[in-house]
């Protein structure tokens, strides 16, 4: 389904019941982002959200994206699902044999629908032009300051345009922009993205290079912008197939190379110069949870700006999950299952991307199975397909020749799924390492955007991957009460959860307070030398100010914490139990990496909390807001795990 634009949108989420209009002044700076989390982690995503009274021009719509309901209103389906089968569809039908003339002519009704997906650039000005600022200022617009600790405001849901100046060919990507001033922003473009590899080009030609930020319009282009794409492949073609219409372009006012969505609310138009000195962008409060760190971006020059008359002002917040932008992650996750099957990994069945994983940190596949060493080969393939050239962990589960995907139980069921993995799983030789190109957010690689990878290969194993050593931990019950006796004798251990063990999952979480360089080493191997740990597999170790039993939150902590291959610890050793095997236990250090204890060279960044006096606001103006029942600061959860300076300054404002 097509929208005809953003407002269409908020009708249609008005409508369906998705929609609450806020009419009491809320400011962009720290509130907008403070309610908006409480509403993303009351359950299912609450609802979207409508600033109608913001202290500006226009009104923010936040939070739209942030349900399954939300996210398939907003692409046009009854089920994220349903795309992929299309796709797979459309795959199988290109891909079988034409063997008369017949099966050809079948085939022109689906060619005459990718010419009408394909983007038109239309003479004259757009509805995104229907108002032209006489002089561009990016500071009348509500821009929302997320976070405390942020660098400043941050456009945090653009479109940008950019083009190949060789091949012409556009690039339509979501880079959020620092504002610096009225006509000046910062650009975060990643080495890894398409748009700094077109910068690289016009600055080789040393050429300004044009660009164009859309904001709103039909919310198939926000989500097309994040999609993961090839870089050969328009942006503007995929949202045409997803809303069954294609993308009406305008050339913009002041930069014609670059064409925008007629429809979008506002257009800020300018250019990068190649020759400009870098800007010191950051922080900012990232999906990952944790602030992303200051560094040197390029400055974003405005010469234009335009809107359509009542337009409104999306944005989203990134922080400590669940938030919107997790379901953006699951509809990429179920339509783009579906591409790489066809493409890359044919013994694919399935994927589920947690939301504790953040995206890139955690990904569970399934597939089928059919001969030894399968699983390195799924693994090789995944992690050479574009953006999962970031993923840090996989976990593998598979399918045998008799079963089908729909006679068992979902990846989403992730009990089920841990019993499954851990009972094919020997910690020795079942888990592999490597290192690659990882997501320049993630603060735990000693080198940026560079370092360690691992896979679970949790799969059923031919003989020809079984080890003749391997303990089998199924012939002692899991002494949960003696373990518990053990670790009692550890003064540095803090909590510890025993829950999956109860669930027959041989995995514990322990919180840990480091005190001495190489401390979860000793600490690990002392552990493991003990025969009632012989029925254990896997020790994830979090920091003391995390509480272990909150399974949720140790998991986040531990995929943003963790290198895999430099924070990992496996002992092996003859078991106690049975002389004739082997024992093995693999630990994982997901505890805050320092300096001092660890070596570790790289500045580590905080957590993501709102500020006591945005919480206190909050809370005072919560009843005039029509939220109905009160949700508390999701922050106040998570002000004991910030560490340093900012722990500091956070426990003493709490003690006054």
């Amino acid at each position: 389904m097509a929208f005809k634009n953003q407002q269409e949108f908020i009708d249609a989420l008005d409508k369906a019941g998705e929609l609450v209009r806020i009419k009491t002044f809320v400011d962009p700076k720290l509130e907008m982002a403070e309610i908006t989390d409480r509403t993303s982690k009351s359950g299912k995503g609450g609802k979207a959200l409508l600033f109608e009274n913001t202290g500006y021009d226009f009104p923010v719509l936040m939070n739209a994206y942030g349900s399954e309901k939300r996210m398939c209103l907003a692409l046009g389906v009854e089920k994220l699902d349903d795309v992929a089968k299309e796709i797979e569809n459309l795959f199988h039908m290109l891909s079988s044999p034409k063997e008369s003339i017949i099966d050809k002519l079948k085939l022109l009704p689906k060619l005459g629908q990718f010419a009408s997906w394909m983007p038109k650039v239309k003479n004259g000005r757009g509805e995104c032009q229907e108002v032209i600022m006489a002089e561009p200022d990016i500071t009348k617009l509500p821009v929302i300051t997320c976070w405390p600790k942020d660098g400043g405001p941050f456009v945090t849901l653009p479109i940008i345009h950019t083009k190949d100046p060789l091949t012409n060919s556009r690039n339509v990507g979501m880079y959020r922009m620092q504002v610096y001033g009225p006509t000046l922003t910062g650009m975060h473009w990643h080495k890894h993205k398409v748009s700094a590899k077109h910068f690289n080009e016009y600055k080789k030609l040393n050429k300004r290079m044009p660009v164009a930020v859309a904001l709103g319009g039909d919310p198939v282009y926000a989500y097309s912008a994040t999609a993961p794409l090839p870089e050969n492949v328009d942006e503007y073609m995929l949202a045409g197939f997803l809303r069954k219409k294609k993308v009406e372009l305008v050339k913009c006012i002041t930069q014609p190379e670059v064409e925008v969505p007629a429809d979008a609310d506002f257009i800020i138009e300018g250019y990068v110069e190649p020759n400009d000195e870098l800007i010191w962008e950051g922080p900012f409060g990232d999906h990952t949870g944790y602030y992303s760190l200051p560094d040197w971006y390029p400055r974003f020059h405005i010469t234009a700006i335009t809107h359509k008359k009542n337009a409104v002002y999306p944005a989203t917040i990134v922080g400590i999950p669940p938030q919107e932008d997790a379901w953006l992650g699951k509809a990429t996750e179920r339509i783009f299952l579906a591409p790489i099957k066809m493409t890359m990994v044919p013994e694919m069945v399935d994927m589920e991307m947690p939301v504790e994983g953040v995206f890139h940190n955690l990904v569970i596949a399934r597939f089928k199975k059919e001969y030894a060493g399968q699983g390195q080969k799924v693994m090789n393939a995944m992690w050479g397909a574009g953006q999962m050239m970031f993923n840090k962990i996989l976990v593998l589960t598979a399918l045998n020749a008799e079963q089908n995907a729909q006679d068992i139980f979902p990846l989403s069921d992730y009990e089920t799924l841990a019993r499954d993995v851990f009972k094919n799983l020997d910690p020795a030789s079942d888990i592999y390492f490597s290192t690659g190109p990882m997501d320049v957010l993630d603060h735990s690689c000693s080198k940026m955007g560079f370092g360690g990878k691992m896979c679970i290969d949790g799969s059923f194993k031919y003989d020809e991957e079984k080890s003749d050593q391997r303990l089998d931990e199924n012939t002692t019950a899991i002494n949960i009460n003696a373990i518990k006796q053990l670790l009692n004798n550890f003064s540095e251990i803090k909590h510890v959860n025993t829950s999956l063990l109860h669930k027959e999952i041989p995995c514990m979480v322990i919180s840990v307070e480091k005190n001495k360089p190489g401390h979860l080493n000793e600490l690990h191997k002392t552990i493991c030398q003990y025969q009632d740990i012989e029925t254990i597999k896997m020790i994830l170790y979090v920091e003391h100010t995390v509480d272990a039993n909150d399974l949720t939150v140790a998991l986040w902590r531990l995929c943003n914490n963790m290198d895999p291959k430099r924070d990992v610890i496996l002992v092996q050793r003859p078991s106690l139990s049975n002389t004739n095997k082997t024992f093995a236990c693999i630990g994982f250090d997901g505890t805050i990496k320092t300096q001092e204890m660890d070596n570790f060279q790289r500045d580590w960044p905080n957590i993501i909390v709102a500020d006591d006096q945005t919480i206190e606001l909050v809370d005072t103006k919560w009843d005039s807001l029509g939220m109905g029942e009160f949700i508390s600061s999701p922050s106040l959860k998570f002000k004991d795990q910030m560490y340093g300076e900012e722990a500091v300054a956070s426990k003493s404002v709490i003690v006054e």
